[in-house]
This record gives C-alpha cells, sequence and structure tokens, in this order.
C-alpha cells in the first residue's frame, strides 16, 4: 500500500508540474510588466526543477508518470485564451495565475490526504509544490 500511494502521489505531483508549467508558458507571451515576467519565469523554474526530482522518484518505481488531465488541460488553454483576447493585461494574467494555483493547490492537498500511506519523501515533494503554487499566489497579488 505504501509503495502504491507514493507512486500515485508522485503521479499527481508529475501532473501538476505540467499543467503549472504550460500554464505559465502560455500565458507569459501577454505579460508586460519585467517583474511580473521575472516572477513567473522563476516560478517556472522551480516547477521544472520539481518536476526533474519527481521524476526522478518515478523512475525509481518504473512508472511514467502521469501527464494532465487531457481535458482539463484543454478546458484551461481554452479558458485563458478566451480571456486574454479579451484583455490581455497583467492584472487578468495574475488573476489567472491565482486561479490556477488554487485549483493546485486544492488538489494536491486532496491527494496528501487521500493518499495518506505515501512515504515522506513523496508528501515532502507534494508540500513543496504545493508551497511554490502558495507563493506565486501572493508574489502576483500586487497585480490583481
Amino acid at each position: 500500500m505504501i509503495e502504491n500511494d507514493t507512486i500515485k502521489l508522485l503521479r499527481e505531483c508529475d501532473a501538476g508540474v505540467r499543467m503549472g508549467t504550460e500554464s505559465i508558458d502560455q500565458v507569459t507571451p501577454s505579460v508586460r510588466s519585467a517583474q511580473l515576467l521575472r516572477l513567473l519565469v522563476t516560478c517556472r523554474s522551480a516547477h521544472m526543477e520539481l518536476g526533474k526530482e519527481i521524476r526522478a522518484e518515478l523512475d525509481r518505481f518504473e512508472d511514467k508518470g502521469k501527464k494532465p488531465n487531457p481535458m482539463a488541460s484543454a478546458m484551461s488553454k481554452a479558458e485563458t485564451g478566451v480571456k486574454l483576447a479579451v484583455d490581455g493585461s497583467d492584472a487578468t494574467v495574475a488573476s489567472l495565475m491565482t486561479d490556477g494555483c488554487n485549483m493546485g493547490v486544492k488538489s494536491l492537498n486532496r491527494y496528501l490526504n487521500q493518499y495518506e500511506a505515501a512515504e515522506e519523501f513523496a508528501k515532502d515533494i507534494t508540500k513543496r509544490l504545493i508551497h511554490l503554487e502558495e507563493q506565486l499566489v501572493t508574489d502576483v497579488r500586487g497585480y490583481l
């Protein structure tokens, strides 16, 4: 059970990191503020580093990881595209990132509770990913 929960939790983190980086990649062309762009690029880099760690752990379990749900990814891309087309301001970017991060934090906390038998290192990775998401929400508040 421990190994199974560990793999499942790591898979969800893998999907979350991928979704987060996709979202950042989609909004960065619309960013006007150099500071907001720096925040997003820094957050993306942190996600990528954590993603490497997650995939290394999944490799140990000979697991391929998990891509974001295709339907959720498509819906997110469509919503983001429409909102940016209507208003491509930094406030819109900050709002989109805040909403996405909040959904990620909610999901990751749910998975932490659901996969409670996961090994501590996997829980730690999940908590670090949650912290990255929460930090970005805090960082972009000034642009809302």
